[in-house]
């Protein structure tokens, strides 16, 4: 066919377009070669056929996975399913095994981690989406089967993500061949931590990227016989020494410098730094700090990084101080010098940087300044030092400050490489290449043309290694492909290296010609490749070029070629920093020879080549695998997808370059299914059943006249075009068919129509005679109601008439009654009140009356009282004149006086044991002391009215005639009256020292009191102590009474004694020394005798427990019958005993037969019933809980309580009851709990493992294939006898029942492992629906629902009590696979899916089944665009938070969910009490107490 046929009147195509390099539309004319398009946009274009390509209209709104099952493999296919997955998110893409990535400039951590790493460890390549890890695995699958080395190229242009990239690669590598190390870091882990050393000196911001790396990097990985890193070696490529010293704006220079200014203040201090900006190498740029980047926090992750790669401290001082040099030498500015030509520093700042430096450098700074403002040219026979003016001196500077630091990086790089080390043993290793790629800017250097050389010679060997596996692949197919012609690179390869003649070659000839300038290296360029194609002079140019790479054509500007080629330390650099007293700087500068000091320079350009060939050497020893990384737009933002710019990089990247190649041969390929499903309409004959694949294929084929195609084994392989010259027929083929079904779905429309209306009319003259008939029937209805109503309604009125009177009536007549009963009650409250008014007021009148009567003859008694007491008075007075009332009254208070020394001399010998009688006292004391001084004040105010009286006397006494008085009597009066005074003064001050007495006699007392507090508290602890002692003496007492009985018993009855050896550790504890005698007395034997009948015990016990005894009552018999013999023996109050060692060596020999779910699931039941009941037992020691069985004595050893445990007592009680017990009981139910949670883990781990197996098979079962969509390892056709996979699930979740239930594990663990292991099977149908895209199908879902509905009608059939709530654990599976059973999707919303369909899942997971979606049956389609753009807008939120989850995958549980708690809440402890011991327990004399 021809190639016009292609494309007819409403045809799909693709065209050109400037703004977005590539835009769909409809044709709508054909006129020839020329095609008018109707483009989406709106634009009509004409175009010629040759331009216009065809479009897949059934291609998925998701893109495919693999690019080489697209149906047209061109520019515009390629670029428009990158940008269909780009927008979902999906930004790994294949295209066959070149992994394309995509930067998504956001978070998406649910990509990397060790949920992802374990689900793609050892899957096949292509089974799962695509991703760093598949490439990786597959790598190392392939070094592990076929023992080759294996390299993975990742490459892109700046920003597009080639740095992570290469992380998540190592990151696999050690995740897949990492191992532990006993001492010091692993190399795994040293391998990972120098990515950030290399960043922090290798990578700056760029205007493209924000963490650029500035030099090329090839980490070998090597690995032992065993698959395990046992090395590493990292070579890097053509760091970009010129950033150092020049930087544009808004780039930065290296991140070590701005960590460096961010460190610690002591740290910036040490090296005296300041402000980033404040640097002349720094600040050339007005960006200094960069958005969600910490300087210092990077500056101690970079440090943290050092010491784990193997940098000591002081090597890591010597590093940054080094740096911090570099940045002082960069402050340095120069100005004229005294001397004509010469130079010297600028001013004092300058002055301070270059001490600064030479500090730094631990050189003389003299010197430093000399190196930098001098030269020293050597001739034949002297040397001749020369000035260098400012300039030259600042190019010296900046020349030093390269060299430096590129020192510094090779120096890091060797220093991480020895500190990891290599394995010498090693055969084999993967290679990870990080290295930048193809790059044309404005402005073009010597950097710029290094890189492109690179990409030139990897682009070379790609194109090798995509031919290869198109070879392959033919290959294998057996089909011809000779004839297809390889064309390759390697005439741009000899115009730039080849010798002599190409650009290095000349750029190096030139180099070492004195006065040779870029001028004359443009030159000779221009005469020796004028003709060659790939190179061409600009027109506006005298010293550009440009080079055709095969990416596109770049011009280079030669200005600063020859001095960027040029590599050499100039010699008084040299000497000087290798004299330098820092051993590390020294080392950075190796003394050279005599003959290295001479101008002889190396060439970059060349050393480079060098290094180029010896990577590319061993590239080609190694397998390759390529990722290739997509930078989406310049802006950096996220959701952003610039056409032209991908296009761009995927010519750069050689994406293109490869479906040329491929386009060369045979670029559509189908598998004979595909084929004959997409075009069998074509021939319908075919799609019988007579007709194998192949042969239909070939009838296909010979229908469309097509020449050229190949057949292969599996496979139709096409030329380009033919594909659409397929489905150009395929579309005129369908044109016809839907012509026909149109015209007899309209003949059937209209003939079903007039069927339609017949019966309509008909029915309708029905209807109307009905509803005429009916009509009249309704009026004599009415007629006849009309009357019946107006009967009715009069009958109503005058009956409300007549209620309305009659309510009236009787309204009227309770009122009135009302009324009067109102006004009767009124009257009876009115006379009521009066009446009591009349009483309170008679009442009123009498009391008054009396009152007045009471108060008059009160105060008649007053009056005549006080007249008696004023007669009184007067006598009294008179009578006080006399001398013995005086004597009288001193006697009396002399009196006083000694009594209250008495009782104070009293108080004193009292107060130490007598406090309350001493309160007492002195209240009393204070009382009469009171008393005292008030008479003392009466005596005196009495003596004071007696001299006033006395003087009124004797003043009347004038008027009288005189009266002759005793003197001698007056003077004794008033000598008295002094005496008094005197005793009255002397009783205040012993009252005042009584108070101070009394004061310190109660601090006597406070104090007393404390120490008596003490004596009592001490002799209550001796009282403790003694009744202990006592305890203890009765014990030993009574244990040595026993034994002295048995002793005599055993005498008494004859009865051998054996001569037995003493044990050093008695399994029932020691006995103290002093009860051991040192002959052979009876007490002796007949200790012995009891141990070894006690060991006997154990060991019947132990030989009759480690057997299966089988259950009783549903009860494990050998827990119950430990319990009995150890709570019999009181071994769990035992301080020391081994009785507890031999049962664990019993369960920890059961653990051993982990296979055997019968034996582990006995040995579940036994030790969780054990533990139940230590748990309702056992009890800490002093909680005040005792046994119910009392005893007289308290035995304390294990043997003493055998024994009285021996004797013929005999108690019925409960069979679990509270036991104080000891350390070992305790440790015992630790251990024994350790056993609970291992057996119950390897019970629930075998199942799983049962389970696992067959649901890898549930998970590949994928449904017949009818759509494109269908991921490229899925299997065609329908396996038979799904159902089996889904019924072996169910029949091992049935033989684990049936072991649980013969082994009466308790109900709580069935319930739980159901639960866990339907939490596993969760886990794994729901993550596979998340990664594997054959799994997320409309049929798939529809075939694990019905998986789902016979393990939700296994729940029901074990029932609650051991299934419990194991379905539930199902419920994310359960709703995913409901959600993708929906036929119309589309129509549901957001709202909806999450709250009533699947509120179980969170958006990321919606999102990722409504992206993975796709309908193998009913070609239904997803969600609508606007629900799936309001879920990314939330998956994006949520992966920029801090806090969000790091996947969509689900984990399951390992742990054992149980508490110890839970376990013994689960069961009483009286369904124990009917257990049966063993019989042969029975049988024997010793274990009679289990009969009880």
């Amino acid at each position: 066919m021809a190639s016009k046929s292609r494309f007819v009147v409403g045809s799909h195509v693709w065209v050109e377009d400037s703004d977005e390099a590539w835009m769909d539309g409809l044709v709508e004319e054909v006129n020839g070669e020329e095609l008018v398009v109707n483009c989406t946009s709106g634009k009509k274009v004409t175009v010629n056929v040759s331009n216009a390509y065809p479009k897949d209209t059934e291609s998925p709104r998701g893109g495919v996975e693999d690019m080489t099952r697209l149906a047209y493999l061109h520019e515009p296919g390629v670029l428009q399913n990158l940008k269909s997955r780009f927008m979902l998110n999906e930004i790994y893409t294949y295209t066959g095994n070149i992994l394309i990535a995509v930067n998504p400039f956001q978070r998406l951590p649910h990509l990397y981690n060790n949920d992802m790493m374990r689900i793609y460890k050892g899957a096949e390549f292509g089974e799962l989406s695509p991703h760093p890890y598949a490439i990786t695995d597959r790598a190392y699958r392939l070094m592990i089967n076929d023992r080759v080395s294996q390299a993975i190229l990742v490459s892109g242009e700046s920003g597009a993500g080639k740095t992570e990239s290469t992380k998540s690669l190592m990151q696999y590598l050690a995740f897949m061949g990492g191992k532990q190390q006993a001492e010091g870091r692993s190399v795994q882990e040293q391998i990972l931590e120098s990515n950030p050393v290399l960043e922090a000196f290798g990578n700056a911001k760029t205007v493209r990227n924000n963490n650029s790396s500035r030099f090329g990097k090839f980490v070998e990985i090597q690995f032992d016989q065993n698959g395990k890193i046992s090395g590493a070696a990292i070579r890097t490529y053509l760091l970009e020494r010129s950033r150092v010293c020049q930087i544009s704006d808004p780039e930065r220079n290296y991140h070590c410098f701005y960590m460096l200014c961010a460190g610690p203040p002591e740290v910036c201090e040490k090296y005296k730094l300041g402000e980033a900006k404040s640097f002349h190498y720094l600040n050339q740029s007005n960006c200094i700090e960069l958005n969600g980047m910490d300087d210092a926090k990077e500056y101690a992750e970079t440090r943290r990084a050092m010491g784990i790669v193997g940098m000591s401290s002081d090597e890591q001082d010597a590093i940054f101080k080094v740096v911090a040099a570099i940045l002082h030498l960069g402050n340095v500015e120069f100005s004229e010098g005294s001397e004509p030509d010469s130079s010297a520093p600028k001013d004092e700042k300058s002055q301070f940087h270059l001490k600064t430096a030479a500090e730094l450098f631990m050189c003389d700074a003299q010197g430093l300044e000399e190196s930098l403002c001098k030269r020293v040219m050597a001739t034949r026979g002297e040397s001749i030092t020369k000035n260098l003016d400012p300039k030259a001196a600042a190019l010296s500077r900046d020349a030093l400050s390269r060299i430096v630091y590129s020192r510094l990086f090779d120096w890091l790089v060797n220093k991480i490489n020895s500190s990891i080390g290599q394995d010498p043993e090693s055969k084999i290793l993967i290679g990870v290449l990080d290295i930048y790629g193809f790059e044309s800017f404005k402005t073009n250097s010597f950097e710029q043309f290094c890189i492109n050389l690179t990409n030139e010679k990897l682009q070379q060997h790609f194109n090798q290694h995509v031919f290869k596996m198109e070879q392959e692949e033919y290959t294998k197919e057996e089909i011809d492909w000779s004839y297809i012609q390889f064309v390759d690179n390697q005439e741009i390869l000899d115009l730039i290296e080849k010798k002599p003649g190409g650009i290095i070659a000349l750029l190096d000839e030139t180099c070492m010609l004195r006065n040779s300038t870029h001028e004359t290296f443009a030159e000779k360029l221009y005469q020796k490749f004028k003709d060659n194609p790939h190179f061409s002079k600009p027109k506006f140019s005298r010293s550009d070029f440009t080079v055709h790479h095969y990416a596109g054509n770049v011009t280079y500007q030669t200005d600063l070629f020859l001095d960027k080629n040029i590599d050499y330390a100039v010699n008084e650099h040299q000497v000087l920093l290798n004299a330098s007293q820092c051993s590390f700087v020294s080392s950075l500068f190796p003394p050279v020879e005599e003959s290295a000091k001479s101008t002889k320079f190396t060439s970059i350009g060349s050393s480079f080549k060098q290094q180029l060939q010896s990577l590319l050497e061993t590239l080609s020893a190694t397998e390759p695998h390529y990722i290739r990384c997509i930078k989406p737009n310049n802006v950096l933002k996220p959701a952003i997808f610039e056409n032209s710019n991908v296009l761009q990089q995927l010519r750069c990247g050689g994406v293109l370059e490869a479906i040329r190649i491929s386009c060369l041969g045979y670029p559509t390929r189908r598998t004979f299914y595909e084929f004959v499903n997409r075009f069998g309409i074509l021939q319908p004959k075919v799609l019988s059943k007579s007709h194998d694949e192949i042969t239909a294929s070939k009838m296909l084929l010979e229908k469309a006249n097509l020449v050229g195609y190949q057949i292969g084994k599996t496979k139709v392989f096409l030329r380009a075009g033919q594909m659409a010259e397929l489905d150009a027929l395929r579309t005129e083929v369908l044109g016809i068919s839907a012509k026909k079904i149109q015209t007899k779905v309209r003949s059937f429309m209209s003939r079903k129509k007039y069927v339609q209306m017949r019966i309509c009319a008909t029915q309708l003259e029905a209807v109307c005679r009905g509803t005429l008939a009916r009509r009249y029937y309704e009026n004599l209805r009415r007629q006849a109601a009309a009357l019946k109503i107006q009967t009715r309604y009069r009958m109503r009125q005058e009956r409300n008439k007549y209620r309305d009177l009659w309510s009236a009536s009787t309204t009227i007549q309770s009122g009135l009654r009302g009324m009067a009963a109102r006004n009767k009650l009124r009257f009876f409250r009115k006379t009521k009140a009066a009446v009591i008014i009349q009483s309170q007021c008679r009442c009123h009148l009498a009391r008054s009356r009396y009152v007045r009567l009471m108060k008059a003859t009160i105060k008649t008694q007053c009056a005549w009282r006080g007249k008696m007491a004023r007669r009184e008075l007067r006598q009294l007075k008179m009578a006080a004149k006399e001398t013995g009332a005086l004597q009288a009254a001193k006697s009396k208070l002399e009196k006083e006086v000694e009594e209250l020394t008495w009782r104070l001399q009293l108080e004193k010998r009292i107060r130490s044991d007598m406090e309350e009688a001493k309160t007492q006292e002195i209240k009393k004391l204070q009382s009469q002391l009171q008393e005292s001084q008030q008479q003392v004040k009466d005596t005196e105010e009495s003596l004071k009215r007696e001299q006033e009286i006395a003087k009124a006397a004797s003043e009347k006494a004038a008027l009288v005639p005189e009266i002759r008085v005793d003197a001698t009597l007056v003077n004794e009066l008033t000598a008295d009256n002094e005496k008094l005074k005197t005793l009255v003064t002397s009783l205040e001050t012993k009252i005042q020292e009584t108070e101070l007495r009394f004061e310190e006699t109660d601090k006597l007392r406070e104090e007393w009191l404390k120490k008596a507090t003490d004596a009592e508290s001490q002799i209550n602890e001796l009282k403790n102590t003694m009744q202990s002692l006592r305890e203890k003496f009765n014990s030993v007492e009574a244990e040595n009474n026993v034994l002295r009985q048995q002793a005599l018993k055993a005498r008494h009855d004859n009865v051998p004694v054996l001569n037995m050896h003493r044990k050093s550790n008695l399994a029932n504890g020691s006995l103290p020394g002093d009860e051991q005698t040192p002959h052979g007395t009876p007490m002796e034997f007949g200790r012995r005798s009891l141990i070894e009948r006690q060991q006997e015990s154990v060991e019947t016990l132990i030989n009759c427990v480690v057997e299966n005894i089988g259950f009783s009552d549903g009860k494990p018999v050998a827990a119950v019958t430990i319990y009995k013999c150890l709570l019999h023996w009181r071994t769990f109050e035992a301080e020391r005993t081994n009785v507890f060692d031999r049962l664990i060596q019993i369960f920890s020999s059961a653990m051993q037969k982990q296979d055997s779910n019968a034996d582990l699931a006995y040995w579940l039941s036994n030790s969780s019933s054990l533990l139940i009941i230590l748990q309702k037992s056992l009890k800490p020691a002093g909680s005040g809980i005792t046994t119910p069985l009392k005893r007289t004595t308290t035995q304390t050893s294990f043997l003493g309580r055998m024994v009285f445990r021996a004797s013929s007592i005999t108690v019925d009680m409960d069979l679990v009851r509270q036991v104080e017990g000891k350390y070992p009981a305790f440790l015992f139910k630790q251990q024994l709990t350790a056993f609970v949670e291992g057996l119950y883990g390897m019970i629930r781990d075998n199942v799983k493992r049962e389970v696992s197996s067959v649901l890898s098979l549930v998970i590949q079962v994928t449904p017949s294939i009818t759509s494109p969509q269908a991921p490229r390892t899925a299997k065609a056709g329908l396996i038979t006898d799904q159902d089996s996979y889904w019924k072996a699930i169910v029949n091992h979740l049935n033989d684990l029942l049936k072991i649980l239930q013969e082994n009466c594990v308790p109900a709580i663990f069935a319930r739980k492992i159901f639960s866990q292991i339907f939490a596993f099977i969760n886990a794994q149908l729901f993550n596979s629906l998340l990664v594997r895209r054959e799994c997320c199908s409309f049929s798939n879902g529809e075939y694990v629902k019905q998986g789902l509905e016979e393990l939700e009608a296994w729940c029901t059939q074990a029932k609650p009590e051991y299934a419990g709530s194991a379905w539930d654990e199902l419920k994310h599976i359960s709703q995913a696979v409901g959600f993708l059973v929906i036929f119309k999707k589309f129509r549901i919303s957001y709202d909806e899916i999450i709250s009533d369909l699947c509120p179980m899942l969170s958006v990321q997971q919606l999102y990722r089944i409504c992206t993975q979606y796709w309908d193998d049956k009913y070609n239904t389609e997803s969600v609508s665009e606007e629900v799936l753009n309001e879920m990314k807008t939330l998956v994006n939120d949520a992966s920029g938070q801090a806090n969000s989850e790091n996947t969509y995958l689900l984990d399951e549980e390992t742990s054992m969910p149980l508490s110890l708690d839970e376990i013994a809440s689960s069961m009483d402890a009286k369904e124990f009490q009917n257990v049966v011991p063993p019989q042969e327990l029975l049988e024997n004399a010793a274990f009679q107490f289990l009969k009880s």
